[in-house]
């Protein structure tokens, strides 16, 4: 049932990767949960990365203000969702790779803002193997290149069991981040690596994104079968 997929770190724990295409958001929310709550239960199970794609959806952390959208969500058919994670409203489509690392910090580091600033470094090795310069802006979550942000960063952290996390754009429709302020930032644009690499692919992405995973996170992945719900 699990196979390793990159080659195992000195002393690394197993990541278990559920790799699922493209999943409506409901539903891989849903096994987030599950898996969060089971976690919390059997502090002793295995960390997990899910990532996939979601059809159009746009989110709203916690505390996010209505203002930032550009629609009245009550007279659309924009499937949306207010979340437990923190920061503001943010976007998902195809073409977008987003991870949901299912983590416990116990075995990492017990510190929010170390991991937001690992995800970031995950992001950023990523652009870094595709022949981009990513950087990080002070004060705010992410990763951009040449001013536009490219990699959009949310958690939730429950008993130092990590949900949500990180969004990259690689090849989306940028059409709908239109209809918001993404993240509540009204100056900075979003951008996507296909506006520097044309033609590149989710694909060509996702195994390197799972070996920069691996780096950061000294973890060793290994594909599960479990499926959405």
């Amino acid at each position: 049932m699990i196979s390793p997929l990159i080659p195992q770190q000195l002393n690394a724990q197993p990541c278990l990767l559920l790799d699922w295409g493209q999943v409506p958001y409901s539903q891989a929310w849903e096994v987030q949960q599950k898996l969060v709550q089971e976690r919390r239960e059997t502090p002793d199970l295995p960390d997990v990365l899910i990532l996939l794609e979601h059809p159009p959806v746009y989110t709203l952390g916690m505390g996010a203000n209505l203002e930032f959208l550009k629609f009245d969500p009550s007279q659309t058919g924009a499937e949306l969702h207010r979340v437990e994670r923190g920061g503001e409203v943010t976007y998902h489509c195809p073409g977008q790779l987003v991870g949901y690392p299912i983590l416990n910090l116990r075995r990492h580091q017990q510190d929010l803002h170390w991991y937001l600033r690992q995800l970031e470094e995950v992001l950023l090795g990523v652009l870094e193997v595709c022949g981009l310069k990513g950087s990080r802006v002070p004060g705010m979550t992410g990763v951009w290149v040449d001013g536009c942000k490219v990699g959009a960063i949310g958690i939730k952290v429950s008993r130092w069991i990590t949900m949500h996390g990180f969004a990259l754009n690689v090849c989306p429709d940028l059409a709908g981040f239109g209809q918001i302020v993404p993240c509540g930032i009204p100056d900075r644009p979003v951008g996507s690596l296909e506006q520097f690499i044309p033609g590149i692919e989710v694909d060509r992405v996702r195994s390197i994104l799972l070996a920069e995973f691996a780096r950061v996170f000294a973890v060793e992945i290994v594909r599960s079968e479990l499926i959405p719900i």
